[in-house]
């Protein structure tokens, strides 16, 4: 089985600091590039049966009403905790803060984590791992949950788009071990923004 470490899949970033607005043309951007890594056999996860007829990822329609300006809590105390894996393997993450939000008008929050083994690298020191699931998943979105990555802002507002929700790598191809979503960042909600499931 191929271990992955799933956060530095796509570090398609959107960095930036204090409150941000939706923009429509970084999400394509997100898209075309997330596509483009797809396509190529030397940077994709297809299966190569897939990978043959591959063209294109499904994505929802772009809707602004999924980028939101979270309010960023820090954790304290930084526990060490096993992520568990859809694999036999466990990566080691801390807990680094939780993020409170609306979504039409109701109120949100999910956990953000830090991967110990990645926030050595100098690349990716700020690097933050937001994964969650929806009341689409296991429906239109991929049963395991999405993934967003995101950068620790200067103050504590951060964007979250969650039109920039990928797949974990094991939602398209069985060798590949991933992180499985945290029960405290299941939302009540259809997040229909994103990526959807594969097939």
């Amino acid at each position: 089985m191929k271990t992955l470490n799933a956060l530095v899949l796509l570090l398609v970033f959107t960095f930036g600091y204090g409150q941000k607005k939706f923009s429509k043309s970084e999400v394509e951007k997100f898209q075309k590039k997330l596509n483009s890594e797809f396509a190529d056999p030397k940077t994709s996860p297809l299966m190569t049966k897939d990978l043959k007829t591959f063209k294109s990822l499904e994505f929802y329609p772009v809707n602004e009403t999924f980028f939101v300006n979270a309010t960023l809590v820090k954790a304290k105390g930084g526990k060490v905790f096993e992520m568990k894996e859809s694999g036999k393997y466990t990566s080691k993450y801390i807990k680094y803060g939780t993020l409170y939000f609306k979504i039409k008008g109701k109120d949100f929050k999910l956990n953000v984590y830090q991967n110990l083994e990645l926030i050595v690298q100098e690349k990716y020191k700020n690097h933050l791992f937001l994964p969650f699931s929806d009341l689409t998943s296991g429906k239109q979105s991929y049963i395991g949950g999405r993934y967003i990555d995101l950068e620790i802002p200067k103050g504590n507002t951060i964007a979250v788009d969650f039109n920039k929700a990928y797949n974990p790598y094991c939602a398209y191809n069985y060798e590949y071990s991933c992180p499985l979503v945290p029960q405290e960042n299941d939302l009540k909600i259809e997040v229909k923004a994103g990526v959807k499931t594969f097939h």
